[in-house]
This record gives C-alpha cells, sequence and structure tokens, in this order.
C-alpha cells in the first residue's frame, strides 16, 4: 500500500512534499489556506473511507502541507475551498485519485525486511519446485515504488537460472497511481540500491552511464516479469485473476483498525493457492482471527 495500502501496505500508501509544505507555510497566515480541526475530521474520515487509513488529530498538519500542491494544481483558490470541493462528493475521478495519492505514505526499501527473502529462497522456493510445480504467480498487494517487487523478481529470477524448468509472473498493486508509474520505469537513486547484494545487483541493475545521475535502472528482463496495477485493498473484491502462490503484503496492516485488518487478510487469503504463503510485515498479526492460515515462521502463513 504501498499502497497501501494498497495497502501496501505494504507500505504501505506519497511522501512527503518539503517544498510544498515550505510554500504552504507562507501562505498559513490566511486562515483559508489552514484546516481547523473540523475540517481536518472531515477530510479524515474520507480518507479512512477510501484507503482504510486511520488519520489521528496529531497528522492535521501532516495533511496539509500534503495538500497544499494539490490545491494550487488544482487552481483553487484556498485549501478551504480544496478541502470543500473533496468533501462535497462533486470531485471528479482523477482529482479524487490525486487526493489519495497525496494523502497515502509510501515506505519502501529493496530487501526490506530481509528474513522474508531468506524464508522464500530457503524453504517456499526449493518446496514448490520439489513437488512439481514450474509455474509461481506472486502478488506485492502493497507495492509503492516497485523495490519490493523488483526485490522478489530477483529472488526467483536467480532460482529460475539454476532450475530452467521453473518460470514466474509476479503482480505488484498499489492505490498510489504516481508511486506505480514510477515503478514501472524501474529507475532508483543509486544511494537507494546499497541493500541489493552485489551479485544481485551486477545481473539485475544497469547504472547510468553518466555517473552525475547517480541512478540505476532495473533490467528489461526483471521489469518485463512484473504487472503494475491500481488496486485498492479497500475494495470489496481483489481482480487479480487466478489464485497466487505467494502473496507479499507487509507493513499496510499497520495503518487500519482490527475490523479492517481481518477483512483484508481473509480477501487475500480467498486469492491465495491452499499451501501458498501470506508474508505479512514484522509488526502485523493475525492473532485471534479465525482463518485457514499456519504459521511456518514469524510473519509468515501458509494456507491449509
Amino acid at each position: 500500500m504501498s499502497r497501501h495500502p494498497g495497502a501496501s501496505p505494504a507500505r504501505a500508501p506519497g511522501a512527503l512534499q518539503i517544498p510544498a509544505v515550505q510554500a504552504g507555510l507562507k501562505q498559513s497566515a490566511n486562515p483559508a489556506n489552514t484546516l481547523n480541526p473540523r475540517q481536518f475530521r472531515k477530510i479524515a474520515k474520507i480518507i479512512e473511507a477510501q484507503t482504510g487509513i486511520k488519520m489521528p488529530d496529531s497528522k492535521l498538519h501532516l495533511i496539509e502541507g500534503r495538500l497544499w500542491r494539490r490545491m494550487r494544481d488544482g487552481g483553487f483558490a484556498s485549501l478551504n475551498d480544496y478541502c470543500e470541493h473533496i468533501s462535497s462528493g462533486l470531485a471528479d475521478a482523477d482529482t479524487m485519485t490525486d487526493f489519495i495519492n497525496a494523502v497515502t505514505t509510501n515506505k519502501t526499501d529493496f530487501f526490506r525486511e530481509p528474513a522474508h527473502f531468506d524464508y522464500l529462497s530457503e524453504e517456499i522456493l526449493p518446496a514448490f519446485h520439489a513437488g512439481g510445480h514450474s509455474r509461481m504467480r506472486c502478488w506485492s498487494a502493497a507495492a509503492s515504488t516497485g523495490m519490493e517487487a523488483y526485490t522478489l523478481a530477483m529472488m526467483l529470477d536467480d532460482f529460475r537460472e539454476r532450475h530452467g524448468d521453473f518460470d514466474y509472473r509476479i503482480l505488484a498493486t498499489d492505490i498510489d497511481t504516481d508511486v506505480l508509474e514510477q515503478a514501472r520505469k524501474g529507475v532508483y537513486p543509486a544511494a537507494s540500491l546499497d541493500p541489493i547484494p552485489q551479485g544481485l545487483r551486477r545481473r539485475y541493475v544497469r547504472l547510468a552511464n553518466n555517473p552525475a545521475r547517480k541512478e540505476g535502472r532495473i533490467v528489461p528482463e526483471l521489469r518485463s516479469r512484473i504487472s503494475f496495477a491500481r488496486l485498492n485493498l479497500m475494495d470489496d473484491a481483489y481482480p487479480v485473476g487466478d489464485p497466487m502462490d505467494v502473496i507479499f503484503a507487509r507493513n499496510v496492516l499497520i495503518y487500519f483498525d482490527k475490523l479492517t485488518q481481518a477483512k483484508v487478510i481473509s480477501r487475500l487469503c480467498d486469492r491465495l493457492h491452499v499451501g501458498g504463503h501470506l508474508i505479512l510485515g514484522h509488526s502485523e498479526s493475525i492473532a485471534g482471527l479465525d482463518l485457514p492460515l499456519k504459521t511456518v515462521a514469524h510473519t509468515v502463513f501458509r494456507k491449509l
């Protein structure tokens, strides 16, 4: 969600735009360009209804800062006018998508929580292959900017190179269309590539020819294995095609209340093959939920 949530997430779901905040601070003397607690609660209810993300009062200034740029880009005279438009129910789909993109959070890294990828390569993949299966479908359900999906692809492709009869495809979804566009490009700052083991980095990342650009791009062979699409984990159904063998839904449930967490995990479980694996973030849990899942490692679950 990321992205999230959609979720992702994962992720979970746009980073704080510092220039927008600074610009907004210059306007803060105008009451029409600030959110009062009543307005914030209206906006927070819309955010929760649309994304499942709960926004406590302590997030007022964070959300205020994120919405200033959307206000200016949309041609609204003030932040109050923009928020009234969002609250009115008259905003078109593009405006609402931009609004959701602004208020979601996208924290992700390559090889984040690496124990999950160790378990994938040491336990899940060998058992899957030994069971006579040759094609794996995986889903990064709060993909954010794509770092998790590309990490997953590196692990699967490395296994494929050592087992010629193995193939794979990855679906990567998020609620935020801005981060999905970045993910499709597969271009990242050089510093963000540091967690990728050197051997995998040499095979799957191409650094810019001009060192001054300080960035790298995921190789096209890996990018072609991943389909990126918008999906909201708050939806009643997840149209992802055939059941998955592995679902990563990490660090997105933490943004939801308990009831929403239960609904999302249940829907994810419905999209998983019997014997498939659901992987959550290290601080997330399915304790107390009646689901056909067995814990096989820390925050790794197998469907019964």
